[in-house]
């Protein structure tokens, strides 16, 4: 897909930035991509993604941001997984992020790109604020007095052509992180708080590279019995398999429900098919657990 480069041109005319936008479609642009990272250490990096009816995110965007240019790749066009992973699981390059969790969570899972040598502007500023977690937008209202407009958060990522809105709201992701993160390393290293920021940005981003079943068995398993942790379990696999959200199956309310279920209660069955409403999972569900 082609987009008309004097449309984002004007879009960056609106942002004090005006870093070049380079629109990544093809293997060719691809292939040029590769070369103009090479010679940058340092980048920043964000994705656009929809995660409302499948198990795993359904990749749309990785936007890049380097000293002089910004990129947005189309990951519907063309799939960028040999050229990032050399650069994302590299600890020869510092890649920048805001929340590195998400965006790794999603570029492990689209790209099997692990992230790796990340520095998360949200982890310093939370260091740096007691303990405070900040959405990006106020991040850079705090160093530029800049109000990001956050309409498009929510927005159909998977349609094209993108909107005007959407490409503005996408650029602004990532245009800021490089300034940020220039700032914040300025004010840790002479608080001798750096390390504890890259080690706290490594765990995030190991949390986001990790399975979507270890990671949501971890958040809850403290809460779970050993019945209730087996199901969940079958519930994660089962959606995993068929590429649906968990709740798609049974919401999370209607756990305990399921391990109390008496093997010997007649009604069992009619009770697990109200619930989960598929008789080919009820009958599984029965199979495994009754």
């Amino acid at each position: 897909m082609s987009v008309d480069m004097k449309i984002i041109s004007l879009l960056r005319r609106t942002l004090k930035k005006r870093r070049k936008v380079h629109y990544i479609s093809s293997k060719k642009e691809l292939f040029y991509l590769d070369e103009e990272l090479s010679k940058n250490k340092v980048f920043g990096l964000d994705t656009e993604f929809d995660w409302r009816t499948t198990y795993f995110p359904k990749l749309s965007l990785i936007q890049i941001s380097v000293k002089r240019n910004l990129y947005l790749i189309d990951c519907l066009e063309v799939n960028p997984e040999k050229v990032l992973k050399k650069y994302l699981e590299s600890k020869k390059y510092l890649k920048i992020f805001h929340s590195v969790r998400s965006d790794a969570t999603v570029l492990s899972k689209c790209l099997g790109c692990f992230a790796k040598n990340v520095f998360d502007i949200q982890v310093a500023d939370r260091i740096l604020s007691d303990g405070e977690i900040q959405a990006y937008g106020k991040i850079v209202k705090k160093f530029f007095n800049i109000s990001l407009k956050k309409t498009e958060t929510n927005s159909n990522w998977l349609k094209r052509p993108l909107t005007d809105e959407q490409i503005n709201y996408a650029l602004d992701d990532v245009d800021y992180l490089l300034e940020i993160y220039g700032y914040q390393i300025k004010i840790l290293k002479k608080a001798r708080l750096l390390k504890k920021v890259f080690l706290f940005s490594k765990k995030e981003a190991d949390l986001g590279n990790k399975s979507l079943k270890l990671l949501r068995i971890k958040k809850r398993e403290k809460k779970l019995s050993k019945r209730n942790k087996e199901i969940f379990i079958w519930r994660e696999e089962i959606a995993e398999t068929k590429n649906i959200p968990p709740t798609f199956i049974f919401k999370d309310k209607f756990l305990q429900k399921l391990s109390k279920i008496d093997s010997e209660d007649v009604s069992a069955k009619n009770k697990v098919m109200t619930i989960i409403g598929d008789s080919e999972l009820t009958n599984k569900f029965i199979s495994n657990f009754l």
